[in-house]
């Protein structure tokens, strides 16, 4: 997952580590769409969209990982970091509280607290599988969304009136995650569902 960050913030920005781009920020603004996937109105009945949350917690995982790039270490040291707070992880007993305290990390020393996020996705049920399935899933929505246009403006993000999430999500439960062309499967599944 490290090296497909790292293939997909060279596709944005060949220099995107000289960039100096706010990780922690792009985190934050994710934790608050994650929220209001999940229902914080306490004056109406909210159903969590999971997911929806799951896909908010993909996202924050993509910047997670950039920020941790950045911060110089090999790929292989970070991934062991990675690995034991993922093993460590304990469910909270409130989600909301849990996201609150990581965005609060996350603003106060901008930068990426693995442990913190390896709570939410045990409030979540979200194993490391389904993490790396998912992962895998939006990294290659991205690469599909910048070579159609994302960064001019001429991406079409609503397609049959779905948004190309939803369509992944679709495209995700089809495929298998441990097929050895699994990223061309997808890659091609959304090519022939895209409509531009």
């Amino acid at each position: 997952m490290l090296k497909l960050q790292d293939s997909m913030n060279t596709k944005v920005h060949a220099d995107w580590r000289e960039q100096n781009f706010e990780w922690y920020r792009a985190i934050w603004i994710e934790s608050a769409e994650l929220l209001d996937h999940y229902g914080w109105k306490w004056w109406k009945k909210q159903i969590p969209d999971t997911e929806q949350v799951i896909l908010e917690l993909i996202d924050i995982w993509h910047f997670g990982l950039s920020a941790l790039i950045m911060e110089g270490a090999d790929h292989n040291t970070i991934a062991s970091e990675i690995e034991l707070k993922l093993k460590t992880a304990e469910k909270g007993s409130d989600f909301r509280a849990d996201l609150e305290d990581f965005t609060l990390s996350t603003l106060s020393s901008k930068s990426f607290h693995v442990d913190k996020f390896a709570k939410l996705m045990a409030d979540m049920d979200l194993s490391f599988e389904q993490l790396f399935k998912s992962y895998v899933g939006k990294n290659v929505l991205n690469f599909f969304r910048q070579d159609h246009g994302y960064q001019d403006g001429s991406y079409l993000k609503q397609w049959s009136g779905r948004e190309d999430n939803e369509h992944l999500v679709d495209i995700l439960s089809q495929l298998d995650s441990s097929a050895d062309d699994f990223q061309q499967q997808l890659y091609s599944a959304l090519e022939a569902r895209y409509p531009g």
